[in-house]
């Protein structure tokens, strides 16, 4: 029984674990999503958070410290480069995960982890950006009476303009 244990073994034993998710790690940070198994995904997902919460600072601590997982020097420079400054102001959930289906060979479940900043077509700004666009009042159409007013008020003065034009 797996009483109190959190870690999915993802049945390997500690050292091909870690070798395969550093090596996931790595691939998610330079090519920015990946394809893998939901088990993988999920794994990797606890595993690269926390060290993309420590890429916020930019400390020689802090970058021997991912260092130390991720042994890699240019995922290293790259997570601090150009991850850590588009991910700064969120507070987590730096990866997502989407299932796609299942795989032919063996009906394993796949799905696609990606970092969350760096698919545009997510992104939260773009839609912001729509819904103030397209947003009404409840109201009814404040817009319409106002300028029904304006065209109402337009023609009078016209006919006046034109009375006192004609004397």
């Amino acid at each position: 029984m797996r009483h109190n244990n959190k870690v999915n073994a993802l049945s390997r034993k500690s050292a091909h674990r870690k070798a395969l998710l550093k090596n996931m790690a790595n691939s998610l940070i330079l090519h920015k999503r990946i394809n893998t198994t939901l088990a993988k995904a999920k794994a990797l997902k606890r595993y690269v958070e926390p060290l993309i919460t420590k890429s916020k600072e930019d400390t020689t601590h802090s970058r021997r410290t991912v260092f130390s997982y991720l042994q890699d020097k240019y995922a290293v420079s790259e997570l601090f480069r150009d991850v850590a400054p588009k991910i700064a102001n969120r507070p987590g959930g730096y990866t997502r995960i989407i299932k796609t289906g299942f795989r032919q060979g063996d009906a394993a479940e796949m799905c696609l982890i990606e970092l969350v900043d760096f698919n545009e077509l997510y992104s939260v700004k773009g839609n912001k950006k729509e819904a103030t666009k397209t947003r009404r009042s409840r109201r009814g159409g404040s817009k319409k009476t106002t300028e029904a007013t304006k065209d109402t008020s337009t023609p009078a003065k016209k006919e006046d303009s034109t009375s006192t034009e004609d004397k």
